[in-house]
């Protein structure tokens, strides 16, 4: 595996702040704190950060994308403040009309990566959050060290640009992927959604200068999401 397919980056910003206030942290378990020097790309106010986070049950969330549904069940046994975030920013929007940047197709590594409305794989909500990592993953078949894990078909995980660093960028596996366990498994994603995966991978990644036939870049089928919607708050 190369490099790049060992990992699911947000790349990281350099926009200088204007204040020299210290970032705002929210008060409750997740501490959720504003990052002055990676603005939000859409404004959206830090979550909500109750002292007793809902840890129980599962948010189903309907994803309308230009290429098809894309269901989402979230989780909040496996990632409370993952999941809250990711409410709290669909509520607000932040997800509507975002072009998904990222399609990967390394032998090891099959994902979409989503969330940033820039499209860039920089934009980011203006905070980050800390990880919920995944504790009961496989082991990789393809990795004889055992370091890796296996990220199955089906499930949808945050993107970080290191340790405690979530913000808003999302992954979905569409093909079993081997990952260290470095990155919140929040949810599953549906039966029709991985009939929508499958299309989009099937149209393959756009072409270079530099590679004609790149693994890891934009989807030819541009994807776009067009809404995303929480329902059935348990």
């Amino acid at each position: 595996m190369t490099a790049l397919a060992a990992v699911l980056v947000v790349s990281s910003g350099s926009v200088a702040s204007a204040s020299g206030a210290p970032p705002r942290t929210t008060h409750g378990p997740c501490e959720y704190t504003q990052t002055p020097d990676e603005p939000a790309a859409r404004r959206v106010p830090l979550p909500p950060d109750p002292r007793h986070t809902p840890s129980h049950g599962t948010v189903r969330t309907a994803v309308r994308t230009n290429q098809g549904p894309l269901p989402l069940r979230l989780n909040r046994a496996k990632a409370p403040c993952t999941v809250q975030s990711f409410v709290h920013l669909a509520r607000h929007r932040f997800y509507d009309r975002t072009v998904c940047h990222r399609l990967t197709a390394y032998p090891t590594l099959k994902v979409l990566q989503c969330g940033d409305p820039t499209s860039t794989g920089e934009g980011g909500p203006g905070y980050k959050y800390k990880d919920e990592l995944p504790v009961d993953l496989p082991p990789a078949p393809s990795d004889p060290t055992g370091v890796r894990r296996l990220y199955g078909r089906g499930l949808l995980a945050m993107a970080n640009a290191g340790p405690d660093t979530n913000g808003s960028q999302f992954f979905v596996v569409y093909g079993d992927s081997a990952l260290r366990p470095n990155y919140t498994v929040f949810g599953t994603v549906g039966a029709a959604g991985l009939k929508t995966l499958d299309k989009i991978a099937a149209g393959g990644i756009e072409p270079t200068a530099q590679d004609p036939a790149p693994v890891d870049g934009t989807p030819v089928l541009r994807t776009e999401l067009l809404s995303v919607r929480p329902f059935c708050l348990p």
